[in-house]
C-alpha cells in the first residue's frame, strides 16, 4: 500500500467526512489511515481519545469503576489530537502518551470510562472541533465506535467494519507482538459487548453505512475498497 500522500481534490468546494465504525480488532485504525493517506484527509483516532483520558485518570488516582468520580474530573485533562496520518500523535496535558495509553492497565481500563455519559459528552465535542477544523480543509477520516451514529451522523461515507472474532484476535496478538491469541480474542469479545450494552452512544451499525467484513481481504484490498466508495460517493455529490 503507498503511503504517499495524494494531494487534496481541487474539484472539492468543501471537505469530506468519512465516518468509520466497528469493532475492535477487524483493520479500522490501518484502514483510516491508508485511506487518509491517499486521499490526502486528515485522521482522527477517537479510541486513542478515550484511552487518553483513561490514562489521565489512572495517573491521578481516581477509581475507573466509579462512575461518579470519572465523571467529576472528566472536564479536566487537555487532550488533544494529531491529525496527521503519516503520524497521528495524542498529548495530555502537553504530554505525548502515545505509547503510554496502549498499556495494559489501560487496555482494561478504557471500557468503563468510555461507558460514563460525561466522558462521552466531552469527547465528542473535542471530536466535532477537529472534524469542523478539517473541514477547512481536504476533510478528515474519523474512526471509533459511535462516529456515524453519534459524532457525525451526517457524514456521506459512514461505514462499519468487522471481521471473524478469530481473525481479529490473530491480528491484535501480532500487534501486540505474540500475546496469547485465545486471551486477546476473550478480551475483544468483552470489550464490544460491553460497547454495544451500553446506555450512551453504543456500539452500532449507523443508519446508511457500508457493512464490510474484512475478514477475506488484505489491508491494501480494504483500503482500495473504502476509498472506491469516497470517491464514488464524491463523484455524485
Amino acid at each position: 500500500m503507498s503511503t504517499k500522500p495524494s494531494d487534496p481534490d481541487p474539484t472539492r468546494t468543501t471537505g469530506i467526512v468519512v465516518a468509520v465504525d466497528g469493532t475492535s480488532g477487524s483493520g479500522k485504525s490501518s484502514t483510516c489511515r491508508g485511506v487518509a493517506v491517499r486521499l490526502g484527509l486528515r485522521y482522527l483516532d477517537t479510541g486513542a481519545m478515550y484511552r487518553a483520558m483513561t490514562w489521565w485518570m489512572l495517573e491521578q488516582g481516581v477509581d475507573v469503576h466509579d462512575p461518579a468520580a470519572v465523571a467529576a474530573r472528566s472536564g479536566e485533562p487537555v487532550i488533544d489530537s494529531g491529525t496527521d496520518p503519516a503520524g497521528p500523535t495524542i498529548h495530555v496535558d502537553g504530554h505525548d502518551v502515545g505509547a503510554a495509553i496502549r498499556s495494559e492497565q489501560v487496555t482494561g481500563s478504557v471500557s468503563p470510562v468510555s461507558t460514563v455519559p460525561e466522558v462521552r459528552t466531552r469527547l465528542v465535542e473535542l471530536q466535532r472541533a477537529e472534524i469542523a477544523a478539517a473541514l477547512e480543509g481536504a476533510g478528515i477520516v474519523v474512526e471509533g465506535r459511535d462516529i456515524g451514529s453519534v459524532v457525525a451522523p451526517e457524514a456521506p461515507v459512514k461505514l462499519y467494519l468487522t471481521a471473524d472474532p478469530a481473525a481479529r484476535a490473530r491480528r491484535r496478538a501480532a500487534e501486540e507482538g505474540g500475546t496469547d491469541v485465545a486471551a486477546v480474542e476473550k478480551s475483544l469479545r468483552g470489550r464490544d459487548e460491553i460497547d454495544s450494552g451500553r446506555a450512551v452512544s453504543p456500539l452500532t451499525i449507523a443508519e446508511g453505512a457500508v457493512h464490510l467484513d474484512t475478514t477475506p481481504y488484505t489491508l491494501e484490498e480494504v483500503v482500495d475498497l473504502v476509498v472506491g466508495l469516497v470517491e464514488a460517493v464524491e463523484a455524485h455529490a
